[in-house]
This record gives C-alpha cells, sequence and structure tokens, in this order.
C-alpha cells in the first residue's frame, strides 16, 4: 500500500556562494575546496565531489555534510529561521 509522507522539519546552516569563497571554504573546515576557477567551488558530499558556483547555496546538513543547492530549488525549499 502506498502512502504519504510529509518531510520533518529540520534546520540546517547555509551561505549564499557570492564573492566570500574563503570564507565558505574555512567555514566548512576541509570539506570545501577553491579551485582555479574564483567563481566554482568543489565539495566532498556523501555522493561525491560536486561542483558548486556563485548564486548556489552552500548547505551543512544534520550529519554536519556539505552539498550545494540551487538558488530557486533553496528558495522554494528553505524559509529563514529567526533566532530566538
Amino acid at each position: 500500500m502506498i502512502k504519504q509522507y510529509r518531510k520533518k522539519p529540520v534546520v540546517i546552516s547555509a551561505v549564499k556562494f557570492t564573492d566570500n569563497a574563503e570564507e565558505i571554504v574555512k567555514w566548512a573546515e576541509g570539506a570545501i575546496l577553491k579551485t582555479e576557477y574564483p567563481t566554482v567551488l568543489r565539495i566532498d558530499t556523501l555522493e561525491g565531489n560536486v561542483m558548486a558556483h556563485v548564486g548556489d547555496w552552500i548547505i551543512k546538513g544534520i550529519a554536519d555534510e556539505f552539498y550545494p543547492c540551487a538558488p530557486d530549488i533553496f528558495e522554494q525549499t528553505y524559509e529563514e529561521v529567526e533566532n530566538e
């Protein structure tokens, strides 16, 4: 029998990749490497190496993993959490 499921709410950390490659590389503590191109980052994800481009969001997931997310998908999927 096929059932429907709702994704549990999860809070993640994320930063938009603009001209802040140094900040992102430092934040990711070795999971993200700069490339020879200032508009590209190489991310060691759970699925292997993935390239992130300027405009993408870099997400730190619940298992401390990093991965890129396209801006349109990010905007449809996430909303900012107000700090309490």
